[in-house]
């Protein structure tokens, strides 16, 4: 692939453009208009400048500076794509403002599935960007419920930043606990957002409290509300010391005015609270702070971002998405807190040097590594979302996918507003863009074959529920194979099996939820009716005692009978002795012939494959063959066969069968404060709890529990819990 030289050639590059472009404004489509207007904050430079540039730092530098990717997390509900919205409504993206739910028709940008609409909820992540103040933003909407975690986990793999939103009602839920657990597990520096205090009974700093102690955030706020509920009227900023209120019909014009003189002392209490907490994790502002010297903006500022990039300090913004407050505040938070992408410590894994950890720079003139980090099977095919950690990636180049060792053409190379595409000729490094007809699988690594790099995998977590699916109609299979064939490609926890004894079609997913909005987009996208149900739980039967047989098999209709004689007994075999079907023959003489041996054998085996309980297959028992008698002429091997069937119809019930049901070892770890609930709630349905274990602020539960009990008991647990249990 294609590289920028080395030396002074890029700078002149950058020189010789803006030269000729100081009244017009170049084509979007030229390389050198997509390097620069695309995805990079522009400047004037004289030569002098470049040339001093030049020595001091790498040309792209400041460019990349002016980059944010970002990602909007939280709790089901709690305003995330009412946020995206305003934020793309203010930086210019979108022109009118459009709620969740779709009640004006139209609905929010970033929700351009008919379900999400119709359901208010996120369903897929959704990427697009914008600009602010000469910055470029990169965002990923993510759904709050836990049935898509996978969305959220595939996001945060390849941001360098995210906003938590937490609701200043419902505080600090469930899914924003696990939110947080994967912003940990992926090192994202994060801000977090008290959503909605115009709402009745916002307390923003009971959420505070209850981040720090649920969460163990390390946080303060860096802003305080001017009233709340309906009397929310804006925001006072700590940092700079001074009161915003958000004018106009859709609140896009921030007025500056200063702080109200009743609200004073309260404000500089707030501050100083804000000052202590960062000063424990910035040396350089507590030496400040413990030498009693005044803490400018710009110094309190710098040290609120040392200490976020550091992962050691989390700002806490506030406001109102719905009601068009403290969006524009919290823009200016991204850029002025959150780290560009040379500001992250991103790695990859060199797989010649038997997979060394190498520090990836960011470097635009570097060898290009990308991650395939999510597919969807868009109208020209396969859509394969990347982000660029290295180098250059260009419409038309050949790449490596490092993972296969398949040489791929880049044939159309787009970058995402939701559901709209805009081409691109090229994109670098730190960008988040999507490729068209690629071949790969999601977490595939590509390079320009220069380098043999892999990026580490994300966390995908196991399914907990499954459902039984199939065509109303048989003629439909195909459609129906293809429907779930794309799904699997794109979502890694959604699998699709088939029980080789029922022969259902099992699909698992991480919920009810999740496992029904697929069942529905079949319906839609492919028109297929389905029947959904319970998995049918392969119960087993056995025999308790022994039991004798003797039983003659003759037929004569014409010609060659059917005549066979099988004489002996069959008992159980104890459990834990492997064996599940054993077969002896310990006839003494030719009472039968041996070359009918086998057709007995095969009798009693078909015969096990069904129990005449419930139709499950018998298992756990011997059959020993003592006599019989043949016929010269009448006797054949279907004829032994038949005997060996009725045989062991006649003395099944003599045996006393019983029903053996699959029982499952379930690990739980559930918080301390539903210990009661989920132990008095298993009680009901297990066969015994083997250990119970304290371990911090939570415990393990380990019981035994029936296969037939565990459908949809993921559901009542969550429910019982709010989503905070984990399933092993």
């Amino acid at each position: 692939m294609a590289r920028f030289p080395r030396g002074s050639s890029a700078p002149h590059l950058l020189y010789s453009f803006f030269n000729s472009s100081k009244s017009t404004r170049p084509s979007p489509h030229s390389p050198t208009s997509a390097l620069l207007l695309g995805n990079f904050h522009l400047r004037q430079f004289s030569s002098s400048a470049v040339r001093a540039k030049d020595d001091k730092e790498p040309w792209w530098k400041e460019s990349m500076e002016h980059l944010r990717n970002i990602g909007i997390s939280a709790h089901i509900d709690s305003g995330k794509t009412t946020l995206t919205e305003r934020i793309l409504y203010y930086t210019g993206r979108i022109h009118e403002i459009h709620e969740v739910r779709g009640r004006d028709g139209v609905g929010a940008k970033m929700d351009s599935m008919d379900l999400e609409r119709e359901k208010g909820i996120t369903i897929q992540s959704a990427a697009t960007y914008c600009t602010w103040n000469g910055y470029q933003v990169n965002i990923i909407d993510t759904p709050g419920h836990v049935d898509f975690t996978i969305e959220v986990e595939r996001a945060l793999r390849v941001l360098d930043g995210a906003i938590l939103v937490l609701c200043s009602v419902g505080g600090v839920q469930s899914q924003s606990i696990t939110v947080d657990r994967q912003m940990r597990r992926y090192e994202v520096p994060r801000v977090a957002f008290i959503n909605k205090l115009d709402r009745m009974g916002a307390d923003p700093w009971k959420v505070l409290s209850q981040a720090r102690a649920k969460l163990r955030h390390h946080s303060a706020a860096v802003q305080v509300p001017i009233g709340l509920e309906e009397d929310f009227q804006g925001l006072i900023d700590l940092v700079q010391m001074k009161a915003f209120y958000f004018r106009g019909s859709s609140g896009e014009n921030v007025v500056a005015e200063d702080i109200p003189e009743d609200m004073a002392a309260f404000v500089e209490a707030k501050r100083r609270e804000l000052i202590e907490t960062v000063s424990d994790v910035d040396d350089k502002l507590a030496d400040a702070f413990l030498a009693d010297e005044p803490i400018s903006a710009s110094d309190l500022e710098e040290a609120i971002r040392r200490a976020t990039i550091a992962r050691k300090f989390i700002p806490v913004f506030m406001g109102s998405a719905f009601k068009n407050k403290g969006v524009q505040p919290l823009l200016n938070g991204v850029l002025n807190y959150l780290p560009c992408p040379i500001e992250v410590n991103n790695y990859a894994l060199d797989q010649t040097k038997d997979e060394e950890k190498v520090m990836l720079g960011g470097n635009p003139e570097g060898p290009l590594v990308a991650l395939a980090f999510k597919l969807e099977e868009g109208r020209f095919g396969q859509l394969t979302y990347l982000r660029i950690y290295e180098g250059v990636i260009r419409k038309g180049d050949f790449v490596v996918n490092i993972n296969t060792g398949k040489r791929i053409k880049v044939p159309r190379l787009v970058r995402m507003h939701s559901d709209e595409m805009e081409d691109i000729q090229e994109a670098h490094a730190g960008q988040i863009v999507a490729v068209f007809g690629m071949d790969c699988a999601s977490g595939d690594t590509f390079t320009d074959g220069s380098v043999k790099y892999t990026m580490t995998s994300m966390n995908v977590p196991e399914p907990v529920m499954s459902l039984a699916v199939q065509p109303v109609s048989k003629d439909s299979g195909g459609q129906f194979s293809k429907a779930l064939n794309r799904f699997q490609r794109e979502d890694p926890t959604f699998r699709v099996g088939l029980d080789p004894e029922s022969g259902q079609t099992i699909i698992s997913g991480m919920g009810e939820l999740h496992l029904d909005i697929y069942v529905e987009r079949i319906r839609r996208e492919y028109k297929v009716d389905a029947t959904v149900g319970k998995p049918r739980v392969n119960f087993r039967e056995t025999i308790t005692q022994r039991a004798e047989f003797d039983y003659l098999h003759k037929k004569q209709s014409g010609g060659q009978g059917q005549y066979g004689r099988v004489t002996g007994y069959v008992e159980p075999i104890p459990l834990g002795e492997g064996s599940k079907f054993e077969f002896e023959n310990m006839i003494v003489g030719q009472a039968i012939p041996s070359n009918f041996i086998p057709a007995i054998e095969k009798g009693f085996k078909e015969a096990a494959n069904s129990g005449s309980l419930i139709g499950h297959p018998v298992e756990n028992l011997r059959i020993v063959l003592t006599d019989g008698a043949s016929h010269a002429v009448d006797s054949s091997e279907l004829a032994f066969k038949l005997a060996a069937i009725y045989a062991f119809r006649q003395l099944y019930t003599a045996a006393k069968p019983v029903i053996l049901e699959p029982v499952m070892l379930v690990e739980l770890k559930v918080p301390s404060e539903f210990q009661g609930t989920v132990a008095g709630d298993i009680n009901k349905c297990v066969r015994s709890i083997l250990s119970l274990t304290p371990h911090f602020f939570a415990f393990f539960l380990l019981p035994q529990v029936p296969l037939n009990n565990m459908f949809g008991y993921s559901t009542s647990l969550r429910s019982m819990t709010q989503v905070r249990q984990r399933f092993f």
